[in-house]
């Protein structure tokens, strides 16, 4: 795994990072600059962050799990946020996934070689914020929690809701249109959404990805919407977008073979529990799908 840290790379002349990688993302990209991700927090948390507040960019490059990715973690104001672009859909086991990339970022700014003193280490409190675009429905904002994974126990002390343990992400969703008070007040955000949502129209009219980028880039530029950006960094934002999209298609299929194979687990499970009821092999056939072959040798 590849640790970089965002204020150790050259910038080119337009203020972003150069020898950029393309597997870095767009998102990354439009808001690897400070000032930008400092509107953008703001317009997410409903603050004003005043440009005297330092924003220190810790992002561990190269982590990607099934359906997720890092795009940006920072500290300020004693606060570690990792604010995450989701393009996939939203899984019940992110706060999960989230939980293991904190640990690595702790790792990462947390001297380790003091926790045996006595004196208190203090730490950065974390947030976990998600910007979810994705093309199923969801709701403009909603809060998934680690503890929804715990199992059910018998709790000794009484307390049933008492917790040792957890981590909240805040999901909110930026597709175009939704969340308006928030993308009003980030430029940067709005044009970042009505992009994507450009580029998915040009592919709904027919245009393969790669022509789909192409076009929604020079729709944008014309219509003055991240046009300095786009101008600037069009043919790697094109890049960019192929690989990104081509990575959440080979996320997805590896999502639904999972699927197929807990479907056909459970199909087998099934068959089992009516052949030992004394089933035929053809009633057993019917309600399952399963072949014949399987079910005899069962």
């Amino acid at each position: 795994m590849i640790v970089t840290e965002q204020k150790q790379v050259p910038m080119d002349e337009s203020g972003y990072r150069a020898n950029r990688q393309h597997k870095d993302g767009v998102f990354k990209l439009l808001f690897s600059r400070p000032d930008i991700l400092r509107e953008l927090y703001s317009a997410v948390e409903g603050v004003e962050l005043p440009p005297d507040k330092a924003i220190n960019i810790n992002t561990i490059s190269g982590v990607l799990v099934k359906g997720m990715k890092n795009d940006i973690s920072f500290t300020i104001d004693n606060r570690l946020i990792v604010m995450v672009e989701h393009q996939s859909t939203i899984g019940a086991n992110l706060p999960l996934k989230l939980f293991k990339y904190a640990e690595k970022v702790y790792d990462k700014i947390v001297d380790y070689k003091k926790v045996h003193i006595r004196p208190l280490i203090k730490i950065p409190k974390p947030e976990f914020i998600v910007l979810y675009n994705g093309r199923d429905p969801f709701p403009e904002s909603k809060t998934l929690r680690l503890s929804d994974a715990f199992m059910e126990r018998e709790d000794l002390t009484g307390d049933k809701d008492r917790l040792s343990l957890e981590l909240a992400v805040r999901v909110y969703n930026i597709n175009h249109g939704q969340n308006k008070e928030i993308q009003e007040k980030c430029e940067a955000l709005n044009g970042y959404s009505f992009f994507i949502e450009k580029v998915r129209e040009c592919q709904r009219s027919g245009l393969t990805l790669e022509k789909a980028v192409e076009a929604a880039v020079i729709w944008c530029i014309e219509n003055n919407i991240l046009k300095d950006f786009l101008r600037e960094h069009g043919s790697e934002v094109i890049a960019m977008m192929v690989d990104e999209y081509t990575t959440e298609d080979f996320v997805e299929a590896i999502i639904e073979s999972e699927r197929e194979e807990a479907c056909e687990e459970t199909r087998i499970e099934v068959a089992r529990n009516a052949l030992s009821e004394g089933s035929s092999v053809e009633f057993v056939q019917k309600i399952t799908g399963l072949d014949a072959e399987t079910i005899k040798n069962l």
